[in-house]
């Protein structure tokens, strides 16, 4: 076999390998977007028909969920492009687990301290959304590998992900794990006595925040994993890992708690029967 030959057999290995590499990328990544799209309607929907913020803000965490991972989703099967990668970084590095922190800020601390804290998010998820889309780039992406963000994007973009990212995840997983110990203990799960929930099965409730804390964990963890997966595989497995137990850690604490008009409803149909005679 002449030099040429074995450089063109090189070559077509390489591609091959590349193109499965990609392949299963993709799959991980089609697989969480369509997990993180369940996840959005399932809260959505809870929202429509009990009205509750924590779930709202829920909601638009996933929809962000979601954003990102179609994004990852479409350059692993296409190719990336500067616009896929600020949209992968806006939604999965900046503004999504901001909007997750929030809903527990709405669980824990309740509604007045939720509002504030709602009215800074969407003025700061504006401020970041303009940031992000307009920042000057310090190289071009390349199509065939993973956009590092340090090597992309100046300061300002990669100070906005470590604090929207790092400071309320750690939020969300104090706070999952410590309300999981208010319910062991029996008492109320909430930071304040003006946020009662009735709790139907309070070892349920405590296993849905710790897999809340793990899932939340999960998702942090792409860095650690990048090293010897390779930085779009980590983000890949962790997204569709995190977004799975973040999704089965939600159904089992919310069938776990009721809000006051349900509990009220469930725990005394006559009065409520009488009162809308």
């Amino acid at each position: 076999m002449s030099f040429a030959h074995v450089v063109a057999y090189s070559i077509t290995e390489i591609m091959a390998a590349q193109s499965a590499h990609n392949e299963l990328n993709s799959a991980l990544a089609g697989a969480s977007t369509l997990i993180a799209c369940a996840f959005t309607l399932s809260t959505f929907d809870r929202w429509l028909r009990r009205r509750q913020p924590h779930e709202l803000a829920w909601t638009v965490a996933m929809a962000l969920f979601s954003l990102g991972s179609s994004a990852l989703w479409w350059a692993e099967s296409s190719g990336w492009n500067l616009m896929a990668f600020r949209i992968f970084f806006l939604a999965g590095a900046v503004l999504n687990v901001a909007w997750l922190a929030l809903g527990t800020v709405y669980l824990l601390i309740g509604l007045r301290a939720g509002n504030i804290a709602r009215t800074w998010l969407v003025w700061l998820s504006g401020l970041a959304t303009g940031v992000v889309l307009i920042a000057p780039t310090k190289s071009q992406v390349v199509s065939t590998e993973f956009p590092a963000g340090r090597e992309i994007f100046g300061a300002a973009p990669r100070i906005l992900a470590a604090v929207g990212s790092g400071v309320p995840a750690m939020f969300i997983i104090v706070g999952a794990l410590w309300s999981a110990w208010r319910v062991l203990r029996k008492k109320n799960p909430a930071a304040t006595k003006s946020t009662t929930r009735t709790v139907t099965s309070p070892k349920r409730l405590a296993g849905g925040n710790v897999l809340i804390a793990i899932g939340t964990l999960v998702l942090s963890a792409s860095g650690t994993l990048a090293g010897r997966l390779g930085q779009d595989r980590a983000f890949a497995i962790t997204l569709l890992c995190g977004v799975s137990i973040l999704f089965s850690g939600f159904l089992v604490a919310s069938n776990s708690t009721l809000n006051a008009s349900s509990a009220t409803r469930r725990l005394h149909p006559k009065l409520m029967q009488a009162a809308n005679q």
